[in-house]
């Protein structure tokens, strides 16, 4: 297969573009894969990727930032999208043209916008699939008022947990769309597993109000108290390091609480600590706690939709606390950092249960929808739902149907841009 994944910007930072990356790598060992960066701002990307995996800019803000057309709001990318701001009437073309003469015959997108130009603009041959790396209720309802109308051009719809695939099949009502699992994977580790014996607790992400690092840095204020020769370290970077460092300096932490700054890859940081934390309000998936058990590291992690209690078995391999209990936060990391045996047995199962995140078991199923979505779109019908689920598919309005009301949009928006000229 000749695969092609549509993504925001792959010279940033974020756990959308490190999946990206992971799938892209493992799909190159058997095909021909390409990532679409609708922007770039910088020479090379900050993650290493797959030598194998093309990667191809559309619109190179270094020197087309002040284009007449990139000044220009989007009108095909969703106003009610979160991104919107970064897209132009110069995004909606490259993406369009982009579109129009791909030669794959699977293409990916990685983000709501991105999914419904692909929705409205993949020629007719080819299957789209969007990915969901976000949660369908954490959609504003005016994006999912769009997403309702324009998903119905997808064959595939892919989401990170089971919880948010079953929130899209009960709510969306998408006829002939496959709604699946698809986990987000992460690559066997390379370097020897963490002992459990350093006094280092590890959190990673961006440092943003949601992954509530604040609530971490003052539960590790217990455990300082108790044990002072403890360490946090907290790597990534974002608008809340400032607020964070005057935090630490007001609870008297600077010697035991420590902004690193980014780091990529994070295994050679992960293996360096005995504990991985993570605080969020709300958390998607969380490349980050499986990057943490995959090299050896029980995590302690609120209960957060959705992510979290699909991938820790609460006591086996790690903690799950409830969403902004600083103290129950405090008493999970003080219970593995008092008894050294629970740490290390609870790190080997949390090394043994991630496996099912590597890319062997993911791959093949992602090679699996896309086959059955290749094979359906070529007999002219949809794509059979998940095995086991609920979803209903109307066999009635398959490939032919989606492709007509495909045409009536892509009329609708030639209208619109006659219109503007």
């Amino acid at each position: 297969m000749r695969i092609s994944f549509l993504i925001h910007n792959a010279y940033g930072i974020g756990g959308t573009i490190t999946t990206t990356f992971n799938l892209a790598g493992a799909l190159a060992d058997r095909h021909d894969v390409e990532i679409v960066s609708v922007l770039r701002h910088r020479e090379r990307p900050n993650f290493a990727l797959d030598p194998r995996v093309t990667l191809r800019p559309l619109v190179d803000l270094r020197h087309e930032k002040e284009h007449p057309l990139h000044l220009r709001p989007a009108r095909v990318f969703p106003s009610a999208e979160y991104r919107h701001h970064q897209y132009s009437e110069l995004t909606d073309e490259r993406i369009a043209e982009s579109l129009a003469v791909t030669d794959a015959d699977v293409v990916i997108g990685t983000r709501p916008g991105l999914n419904v130009h692909l929705a409205l603009q993949a020629p007719p041959g080819v299957v789209r699939v969007g990915q969901e790396h976000l949660t369908l209720d954490n959609h504003h309802p005016r994006l999912r008022n769009a997403l309702r109308r324009a998903y119905r051009g997808l064959d595939v719809l892919t989401t990170v947990t089971e919880a948010d695939a079953t929130a899209y099949r009960r709510k969306m009502r998408l006829p002939g769309v496959r709604v699946a699992a698809l986990p987000n994977s992460v690559p066997d580790p390379v370097l020897p597993p963490s002992d459990g014996t350093a006094k280092i607790v590890i959190a990673a992400g961006r440092l943003v109000p949601v992954k509530r690092y604040d609530l971490l840095v003052e539960a590790f204020a217990r455990v300082a108290a108790e044990h002072p020769d403890w360490r946090l370290r907290i790597y990534g970077k974002g608008e809340e390091h400032d607020r964070l460092r005057q935090l630490i300096e007001r609870l008297g932490l600077d010697g035991n609480v420590f902004l690193m700054g980014a780091a990529a890859p994070m295994e050679a940081e992960w293996v360096k600590g005995s504990i991985g934390a993570a605080a969020s309000n709300f958390e998607p998936f969380g490349m980050t706690i499986v990057e943490a058990m995959r090299c050896g590291l029980p995590v302690v992690s609120t209960d957060c939709p959705h992510g979290p209690r699909e991938i820790i078995a609460d006591g086996a391999d790690g903690r799950l606390v409830p969403v902004g209990d600083r103290d129950a936060l405090a008493a999970a990391l003080l219970d593995l950092v008092r008894d050294g045996e629970l740490r290390r047995r609870m790190g080997r199962t949390a090394m043994q249960n991630a496996r099912r995140f590597a890319p062997g078991p993911v791959v093949p199923l992602a090679e699996e929808l896309f086959e059955e979505a290749i094979t359906a779109r070529k007999n002219g019908r949809p794509v059979a739902p998940e095995r086991g689920s609920v979803q209903r598919v109307l066999v009635s309005q398959g490939c032919a149907a989606r492709d007509a009301a495909h045409a009536a949009a892509g009329s609708a928006l030639r209208a619109v841009r006659k219109g503007r000229s």
